[in-house]
């Protein structure tokens, strides 16, 4: 069968997935009595539950009788690692773009990948049938930003449709019939070349590994793109590293395709399409599955380096195991091994001592995606602040830069600006109006600079502002940022919170727990109205005696906590402090819960 391979590329919430579904459903890939999902691609809870895709999956259409592998990419810059690697299995990529909103970050991230692999684009501006949709303006910004992103004129020659992915239509032109998508796949037919590994089907089987899983029956599986010969099940096959150096030789025992949204064992794999193997035991992702008589590994995509990092430890506070049943750090250092070996774009090394764990990452994102996972799983976990990562490049010591792009209320847009360029240390690149009293600021800042300000940014917007953000280049070291101003509220004392006791100190600040919680000696219990930290007494109730006027009482009526998520939290606390995480409960805590403890680490730091 003749095949077509093509990635969807768009940013977050710009409807890629919701395409595909209507994508599977015209393409007659359901049966006419078959029960389907909305978003059916984001097979994972959190991406249903976030409306974000994490993972890298595909699936194949068939069209007048070609198939078609559809590869949906994630649309956040701290999921690219899978957005490097999948990219190089395919022979086009359809951008599909917000007609109201344009171009997002990262909309470019991944499009700067694809142009330098080669791929010719075809656009889809999408939504354009809402009411403060602009495809014109679109459409020049996506000329704007292919040619910034140096794509050479084939690229630039971009055939445009106009498509509203939630109906399930697309057209050549703006005021078309608006029917169905006959014409994205007539086009993508058309304009995506059919695989040329295609006309190596005669040399000896070769495939790079591009992602990595498990399955609960066959065990460990590789998928990729066959570059050349044929592979059939219970074949004697090799894997080879980067370098060529053979890993380990092993038989095929299962082949698997993508037909439709579930894969199918097959008896032969060709040259052009992309299929999972199973057999393997030590073969990872950038490594060759090749015929025994291949010497040469095909080269791999490199991987941008991680930014951040994270400490992974166990829980040893006063209420660690009450929770979670995976609570030692063999069990957690198990787990992270597990992700870093599917993952590329996670590094973990031990620290001195064994007890804790250095996790490397894209970013804040990406963290807590891994840590979500892992309490769901039943983990207890203390997490450390994110910390930046530092390059060494020709003797100066560099730091990440991130593009930020905010959408953003005029009224706001100088209290953003000056947060971001003064305090934050960040270079103002471009402000503009973004229509319906809106202003588009973009700003180059340190990664540092960028820990924690999303909950400040939402306070200083109104809670209206939108910010996207995405790894831009590294620049050297620009000095000191000042962190978290304002101290924190700690507990004195062990035991469940009062709310007399909360009641009267609601003055002293703004509180993340409530009355009748389980508290202990260290705990965070809320934000302190100054920039010092202040030891409280949550278990503090009142004096009773035995003369009561009638009337004289007053009620207790407490302010509403404020409830901050996991990424909120870590992007929160202070060097000296850690997240608690546990399948139930997100706390925050001082590294060290005795006070005399903590009075002499501060001194030791100065």
């Amino acid at each position: 069968m003749d095949l077509r391979n093509i990635a969807i590329i768009a940013h977050v919430d710009h409807g890629k997935t919701t395409l595909v579904d209507e994508l599977l459903k015209q393409s007659g890939t359901y049966r006419e009595n078959q029960a389907t999902t909305e978003r059916a691609m984001d097979s994972n809870d959190l991406e249903r539950e976030r409306g974000i895709t994490i993972l890298a999956k595909a699936t194949s259409v068939e069209w007048k009788g070609i198939r078609i592998n559809i590869v949906d990419t994630p649309g956040h810059a701290d999921f690219g690692g899978e957005v490097e690697r999948i990219l190089s299995m395919v022979d086009g990529v359809v951008l599909l773009v917000d007609a109201a909103e344009g171009p997002m970050p990262q909309t470019k991230f991944v499009t700067s990948k694809a142009l330098a692999l080669g791929l010719r684009p075809i656009v889809v501006l999408n939504k354009v049938d809402k009411p403060d949709a602009e495809p014109d303006r679109a459409l020049d910004e996506c000329f704007d930003l292919f040619a910034n992103l140096g794509a050479d004129d084939d690229q630039l020659d971009f055939p445009v449709l106009y498509a509203s992915g939630r109906n399930g239509w697309a057209d050549t032109e703006l005021d078309g019939p608006r029917e169905n998508l006959d014409a994205l796949f007539d086009l993508v037919v058309k304009h995506v070349p059919a695989p040329k590994q295609i006309a190596d089907r005669d040399k000896p089987f070769r495939m790079l590994a591009t992602t990595l899983g498990a399955d609960p029956f066959i065990g460990r599986i590789l998928t990729g793109r066959v570059e050349s010969g044929t592979l059939k099940a219970g074949q004697t096959v090799q894997a080879l590293s980067r370098d060529g150096e053979k890993i380990e030789q092993f038989r095929a025992t299962k082949i698997l395709a993508f037909r439709g949204l579930s894969q199918q064992p097959i008896d032969l794999a060709e040259a052009g399409d992309i299929v999972t193997i199973a057999g393997m035991a030590k073969a990872t992702v950038a490594d060759t599955i090749c015929d025994t008589s291949v010497t040469e590994a095909i080269p791999a995509q490199p991987i941008d380096p991680p930014t951040i990092t994270v400490t992974f430890g166990i829980n040893d506070s006063p209420l660690a195991g009450r929770d979670g049943k995976k609570v030692q750090s063999r069990v957690i250092r198990e787990r992270l091994m597990k992700e870093a070996e599917t993952n590329v774009a996670i590094k973990v090394t031990d620290t001195p001592g064994g007890e804790a764990f250095e996790v490397a990452g894209r970013g804040e994102l990406q963290m807590g995606v891994l840590i979500e996972n892992m309490r769901r799983e039943g983990f207890e976990l203390s997490i450390s602040r994110p910390q930046v990562l530092f390059q060494d490049i020709d003797g100066v010591q560099h730091e990440p830069i991130e593009e930020v792009t905010i959408d953003v209320d005029d009224d706001y847009s100088g209290v953003v600006i000056e947060k971001l360029t003064s305090t934050r240390k960040g270079d103002l690149a471009e402000m503009k109006p973004a229509g319906a009293g809106k202003t588009r600021i973009i700003a180059y800042v340190p990664s540092r600079g960028l820990i924690g300000y999303h909950g400040e940014f939402l306070t200083d917007t109104r809670g209206t502002g939108v910010m996207n953000r995405v790894f831009h280049e590294w620049a050297p070291f620009k000095g000191p940022i000042p962190g978290r101003r304002a101290g924190v509220l700690i507990s004195m004392e062990s035991g469940v919170s009062v709310a007399y006791a909360l009641w009267k100190l609601e003055d002293r600040g703004k509180f993340f727990i409530g009355a009748q919680e389980q508290v202990y000696q260290g705990m965070i219990l809320g934000e302190h109205s100054r920039e010092n930290d202040l030891e409280i007494n949550p278990l503090k109730g009142k004096q009773l005696t035995n003369v009561r006027a009638s009337g004289t009482d007053e009620a207790v009526r407490l302010t509403t906590p404020i409830t901050l998520s996991l990424e909120q939290a870590i992007a929160y606390i202070d060097n000296d402090e850690l997240v608690e995480v546990t399948p139930s409960a997100i706390r925050m805590r001082k590294r060290f819960l005795d006070p005399h403890e903590r009075k002499r680490a501060s001194r030791a730091a100065g």
